[in-house]
């Protein structure tokens, strides 16, 4: 990994306060907001019951972590806007360490987002036993989120800075919802059977190991692992795509 390369997209995000307000700000008040008002409630999910406050806990921190995800677009279209791509592109950074630091950056930013939101669930009352389902639980979010990472990408090299913000604020609302992040889903249906297909519905699925289930299925494991590799795969075309134009 190219350190000097990092340290400059590190920089680049503790600058960026609109991460901080779309990314944190949003999920924290919404959770806070919802949830804390909800925490006393019982969810029926058919075989077992869950709490609310531990379901909408996941949920919101899901979401945060699917908009830091995908911010990363946001700062690929700013960079190619200002022609900063094609100076890389002239220096010896490979294309292997342009992603690792693009994932690597993702991946801070959504467990900053994951954390807060965690902090204020402990807050308001949840709590898990033993410690290591916190791990499991936050580790099936952050393989949910390899989708979203590769799907950031796409977008940077694909839309402008026009058009990426209302993109990128579309794909997460529409995730969230179909994934059950802000509210719970039928048990059964149609829009249960397209939420099954998408990654963010497994993301919140985590948070059944909060009360002592197991983790994903079979198929939580077959429809993240296909959504994984599908969009990295695009990724990588459209990087080289974008590579071949200098």
């Amino acid at each position: 990994m190219n350190a000097t390369y990092a340290k400059y997209e590190f920089l680049r995000l503790f600058r960026n306060k609109r991460f901080f307000i779309f990314s944190i700000g949003i999920p924290l008040a919404l959770f806070l907001t919802i949830g804390g008002a909800n925490k006393d409630q019982t969810l029926d999910q058919g075989a077992f019951n869950i709490s609310f406050l531990l379901y909408y806990m996941v949920g919101m921190a899901g979401y945060g972590a699917t908009i830091a995800a995908l911010a990363g677009g946001a700062r690929i279209a700013a960079e190619r806007s200002v022609g900063w791509n094609r100076q890389l592109r002239l220096t010896p950074l490979t294309p292997r360490n342009y992603f690792q630091v693009k994932v690597l950056t993702g991946y801070f930013m959504a467990m900053l987002s994951i954390a807060l939101v965690y902090a204020a669930g402990v807050a308001l009352g949840v709590r898990i036993h033993p410690i290591g389902d916190w791990f499991q639980m936050t580790g099936l979010m952050l393989v949910a989120l390899i989708p979203f990472l590769a799907m950031g990408i796409v977008f940077g090299h694909l839309l402008t800075v026009d058009s990426i913000g209302p993109a990128l604020g579309g794909s997460s609302a529409l995730f969230g919802f179909l994934g059950g992040q802000w509210t719970p889903l039928p048990a059964t249906g149609a829009l249960h059977f397209i939420a099954e297909c998408i990654p963010s519905y497994w993301m919140t699925q985590a948070s059944h190991v909060g009360i002592g289930g197991a983790g994903w299925p079979a198929k939580g494991w077959l429809v993240v692992g296909i959504w994984a590799v599908a969009m990295t795969v695009v990724a990588v075309q459209v990087y080289r795509r974008d590579t071949r134009r200098v």
